[in-house]
């Protein structure tokens, strides 16, 4: 890890790898001191932590997933406007009076490539987060992305919607408002959408918050983001009364990436780079760029109609029965 990378927040099981480093350092500061060279037995620890580092990411179990998912610094919207898009115009409000900033999107430009490009908000800081209610939209927030699919529809630019959210609000206002209509018109018009649909999970995507923005010709899931029709917690507090036992819904639920696309719930799983998506925004942008920019190139010889069939097929052929 770089001295960079020592800034950002460190999650329990990467602990080791730190500790490594540290002895490293600690070697080159008395290589340095003493002048004695030191230099085959760091190029080994560096070596071995390295080895360490790679291994340990590429079999994290699902709770440990669930961690990195989380991490407060993982790139949020913002940041994958900033890094992918070569322009941006965000659209405001629902034209009922309200502007959902748990929710943003706008015209953008991606590689070359114009789209409409929506996404879940959320911040890196206290003040950040209880401006955008911590990424969980309201009723209103699905109204603007509505607004914004239909002018897609209207003049025929594909959609693409980055999530990352615990799910939709679930306060008592939001209630009132209609936050389960919002969702299920949402559902509804997103099926009936002439243009390309793409939907990437890039932390957190839970329940119904994320399905609202997620009936999509492809959906894509960052390496170590999940998808999930609840909360571990919650599935916890359900099954066992208890939502210590998290990390063992975790397990039950099958959230991840490599799950998902085994079941056929997802199209896709995007690498992230060794550590995470927040220990290299930039180049996760890249990847996640190429692989849009790749899917948009599919559909483009599909005619309205194909693309409504294409999305009712995937989703028609969800769901494994026994008898």
């Amino acid at each position: 890890m770089s001295n960079q990378d020592k800034k950002i927040q460190i999650l329990d099981f990467e602990k080791p790898i730190y500790a490594m480093q540290d002895k490293i350092d600690e070697l080159k500061r008395t290589s340095s001191d003493t002048q004695i060279n030191y230099d085959n037995g760091i190029k080994t620890l560096e070596e071995q932590t390295e080895m360490y580092k790679k291994e340990l990411y590429e079999k994290l179990e699902p709770y440990q997933k669930l961690q990195i998912a989380r991490h407060p610094q993982r790139p949020n919207f913002m940041d994958y406007v900033h890094y992918m898009c070569d322009d941006f115009i965000e659209l405001h409000g629902d034209r009922h009076g309200y502007d959902d900033k748990a929710i943003a999107g706008g015209l953008a430009k991606i590689g070359g490539r114009n789209v409409v490009l929506i996404g879940t908000v959320k911040g890196k800081s206290t003040k950040e987060n209880l401006e955008c209610n911590f990424g969980m939209p309201q009723p209103q927030g699905y109204r603007k992305a509505l607004r914004l699919f239909e002018h897609a529809n209207r003049f025929d630019l594909p959609i693409i919607t980055l999530i990352d959210t615990m799910g939709a609000y679930p306060g008592m206002l939001a209630e009132e408002a209609g936050q389960g209509e919002a969702i299920a018109y949402n559902l509804k018009e997103m099926a009936k959408l002439g243009v390309p649909i793409i939907a990437v999970i890039t932390g957190e995507g839970c329940s119904g918050g994320a399905l609202g923005l997620a009936v999509a010709n492809k959906v894509m899931v960052l390496e170590h983001a999940y998808y999930t029709v609840i909360s571990p917690e919650g599935c916890a507090s359900i099954l066992w009364k208890d939502a210590s036992m998290a990390k063992v819904a975790t397990d039950a639920l099958k959230i991840t990436g490599e799950d998902l696309l085994e079941l056929g719930i997802i199209d896709e799983v995007v690498k992230e780079p060794i550590g995470g998506a927040h220990y290299n925004a930039e180049e996760m942008s890249a990847n996640l760029k190429k692989s849009l920019l790749k899917s948009l190139e599919e559909f483009d010889k599909m005619s309205a109609d194909e693309l409504r069939a294409h999305r009712y097929s995937k989703f028609r052929h969800m769901g494994v029965f026994a008898q």
